[in-house]
């Protein structure tokens, strides 16, 4: 697949993270909602697995809702997927809405590059103001410890 990606800028999250699975397991961290609720969003929510929908191409819906742990805060994201290339790339334009956030057309771009036994997964999204990128920035970086810990065996 061409990489057709917007550069990255001051208004985007970009991380590139290496997970010790190969391409294919990985791949299904991001599109099985079993999975997805297993290691999605920061430390302090959780993701029931009966919020996660994921229709599985282009046009489908990519959905869950985040729960506070604390308080029971209600974080609903949904978007439409817009590009679909098993197991390579992923791309979701989606809207997220909560207390502290209110998002609509942010664009997730996800890539996942083949290394054998391990997965380099490079991580586009935005655009976002300063605030809303910083803390899309954190929550991704403790969803990824979510990802490594599953792997390790350590659960979450």
């Amino acid at each position: 697949m061409t990489d057709t990606s917007p550069a990255v800028t001051d208004r985007d999250v970009y991380i590139t993270r290496a997970f010790a699975a190969p391409r294919d397991v990985v791949w299904r961290f991001f599109t099985e909602p079993e999975l997805i609720s297993r290691w999605f969003g920061p430390r302090d929510f959780r993701v029931p697995a009966e919020t996660v929908k994921v229709e599985p191409e282009v046009g489908g819906a990519y959905a869950l809702t985040m729960v506070g742990i604390e308080d029971g805060e209600l974080a609903p994201m949904a978007g439409i997927i817009t590009a679909f290339d098993p197991p390579e790339y992923l791309e979701v334009r989606l809207g997220a809405h909560s207390r502290d956030v209110d998002l609509d057309n942010v664009v997730l771009r996800i890539r996942f590059a083949d290394h054998g036994d391990r997965t380099r997964v490079t991580l586009h999204q935005g655009p976002f103001d300063a605030v809303d990128r910083d803390l899309t920035a954190e929550g991704w970086e403790q969803s990824f410890e979510g990802i490594d810990a599953i792997l390790e065996g350590a659960g979450r």
